[in-house]
């Protein structure tokens, strides 16, 4: 049909039965994600993107004392007139780390900079733009108020006050923030540790001339990219050889050590896909799989006593998708992260795109603001779950839901930005 973007068709899309719903696959995910319990304490320096293990209370006011929001002059309001100008005599000069230490008495003032602490006895600044200075006596027109250009103590923050909460991951705003507290260590979450590695003969390490039949190991590397902007330790085990023996011993060792492991390739149903079984033989199968589009084969478990196991498909885009609609939720859970949906928004579509009712789907889309500013979105080519260039050029997933029919040129639809995309 013109007009229409293609996708890959599969023969096992949404009349196959026993597929489990996206929604209920993710909150099935979450139920297994307990908060890392250890904390340490680390230095600011080192604090940028970590998890807040403990409400951060603030133990004094910022501002600590009045001070002045501008540079100007300092003064008692009730020395200067309501209907002409003012001659006030300048006393001295208040700087930031110079404050005057005199009180203000009538008919004076006193030059002060922006942060420099309010004088005593002066309740109003006047910036320098409306004064003149001449021969020590100071010229101000009439039309000010009370406590103009002055910022409070504690307008900021008030000591006792919750500052940041547990939970709340560290950014560069937040780290003045603290400083501005004194504060040089703060306690964070211990970072999980994450475990990655691809299975498959096929696949061939970079650095290597592929035999025939091979491929070049791609996944890892997207994954990499992923797991770096979340608070984890990786571990990358790079490829391991479709031979059950050492698959089901790089599990078990992982199993000792990992918060969560993830492998890519494996989960289906081929002869050599292996990772299910041994999944079930040294832990259990939660589910592997989803009805979603790309993605369907998605094994989720655990191994041994508290482990995760994600088994992500290996077609290049369904791994991708896949680690951001339900692993990286679950890394955020367990790293600590408070409770938070994805972030989500309508645009219009300037595509019309095929969609079967049954299965939720994710394209690859590109926003694109309109001569008004306005974001569409236009999908990025065609859609195979091997078309790594369409995540390439993707900045979102346009989201169609598990219940939605085709989409005409023009409607509304869900886009979820992915990392980045800004």
């Amino acid at each position: 049909m013109p007009g229409i973007i293609e996708t890959a068709a599969s023969c096992l899309d949404a009349g196959e039965t026993g597929l489990l719903h996206a929604a209920t696959a993710l909150s099935r995910i979450l139920a297994q994600c307990p908060c890392v319990s250890e904390t340490e304490s680390v230095p600011l320096t080192a604090a940028h993107g970590r998890i807040l293990a403990e409400d951060l209370i603030a133990p004094l006011d910022v501002p600590p004392r009045d001070n002045s929001a501008m540079d100007g002059y300092a003064l008692r309001l009730q020395d200067l007139s309501d209907t002409e100008g003012t001659v006030l005599r300048r006393a001295g000069r208040a700087m930031a780390g110079s404050p005057y230490g005199e009180a203000v008495h009538a008919g004076e003032c006193v030059r002060i900079m922006t942060g420099a602490p309010i004088p005593d006895g002066a309740d109003t600044v006047v910036i320098q733009e409306q004064a003149m200075e001449r021969d020590g006596l100071v010229h101000l027109n009439p039309g000010h108020r009370q406590g103009q250009n002055i910022r409070r103590r504690g307008e900021d923050l008030r000591a006792g006050s919750v500052v940041l909460e547990r939970g709340r991951r560290i950014k560069a705003a937040d780290l003045g923030l603290i400083a501005s507290l004194g504060i040089a260590e703060i306690p964070v979450f211990r970072r999980p540790r994450v475990v990655l590695f691809s299975t498959g003969d096929e696949l061939c390490p970079l650095g290597n001339t592929p035999r025939s039949g091979q491929i070049y190991d791609s996944n890892r590397y997207s994954l990499r990219g992923l797991l770096d902007g979340h608070p984890v330790e990786t571990l990358d085990l790079g490829i391991v050889p479709d031979d059950p023996q050492r698959l089901r011993q790089v599990l078990e060792e992982s199993s000792r050590t990992a918060d969560v492991v993830i492998s890519t390739g494996g989960v289906s149903v081929g002869e050599a896909d292996h990772v299910k079984q041994i999944l079930a033989a040294l832990g259990e199968v939660r589910f592997w799989k989803i009805a979603i589009k790309p993605g369907r084969p998605l094994a989720f478990g655990r191994l041994g006593a508290g482990t995760l196991f994600f088994g992500l498909p290996g077609n290049p885009v369904a791994a991708m998708v896949t680690f951001v609609r339900f692993v990286s939720p679950a890394l955020e859970r367990i790293a600590g992260l408070g409770p938070r949906p994805p972030l989500t928004f309508e645009v219009p579509c300037l595509d019309a795109l095929r969609k079967v009712p049954g299965r939720t789907e994710f394209q690859r889309g590109r926003l694109q603001p309109d001569a008004q500013g306005r974001l569409r979105v236009k999908v990025t080519g065609r859609q195979g779950s091997g078309i790594l260039h369409s995540m390439s050029q993707a900045d979102c997933l346009i989201v169609l839901e598990h219940d939605r029919g085709p989409v005409a040129e023009g409607e509304m639809v869900t886009v979820q930005p992915l990392p980045g995309w800004i």
